[in-house]
């Protein structure tokens, strides 16, 4: 396995000891980049989270799929990280996918309505997927129209996820296929 600084140069440089970041490079995604965490990502740590992901980004990774196997916590002022890097990375046209998060903590994306705005993933292989379908759009079936399964309010859907019904504050599941099931 590649080390961190051959990846990225200089992203081994800094430390911090409640978070472990592994970078490993996904070839089958142009400018592809396997981010692992494990720890937590506080108040006292998002700075060196977010400084740590902008420097992958600017080494050219814009297309990022987080691995939380081992993310066993994440304060509010990381899923703020998590939003700014998200509009920093789409601004050079790239995207990240969240994958094989903890229950507790997608429970929390969800309830927060992150969910609606990140893309969440059951596994990395999934995330991999959703990589390749974007760069073939002909594979997909989102975005779609469909309603909430249970007060059928219209709802578009972009992705497979997890969302809030803004209606009826359901949980709805939408599924690989584009189909919408209750949570």
């Amino acid at each position: 396995m590649e080390e961190n600084n051959s990846i990225v140069p200089g992203f081994d440089d800094d430390k911090n000891d409640d978070l472990t970041i592994k970078l490993e490079r996904i070839p089958t995604i142009q400018n592809g980049c396997l981010v692992s965490l494990s720890g937590i990502i506080d108040t006292y740590n998002s700075s060196f989270f977010q400084s740590q992901i902008t420097k992958i980004i600017t080494a050219g990774y814009v297309n990022i799929i987080f691995k939380c196997t081992y993310l066993n916590y994440i304060a509010s002022t990381g899923l703020g990280n998590f939003t700014n890097l998200l509009k920093l990375i789409r601004a050079v046209n790239g995207d990240f996918v969240i994958a094989d998060i903890q229950p507790k903590i997608e429970e929390y994306f969800t309830l927060l309505g992150f969910s609606q705005f990140f893309n969440l993933s059951t596994s990395v292989v999934e995330a991999v997927d959703y990589f390749l379908k974007k760069a073939d759009p002909a594979n997909s079936v989102f975005p779609k129209l469909g309603n909430c399964p249970y007060c059928k309010k219209m709802l578009r859907f972009e992705k497979p996820t997890k969302v809030l019904c803004p209606s009826c504050s359901s949980i709805v599941i939408i599924k690989e296929d584009g189909n919408a099931v209750l949570g």
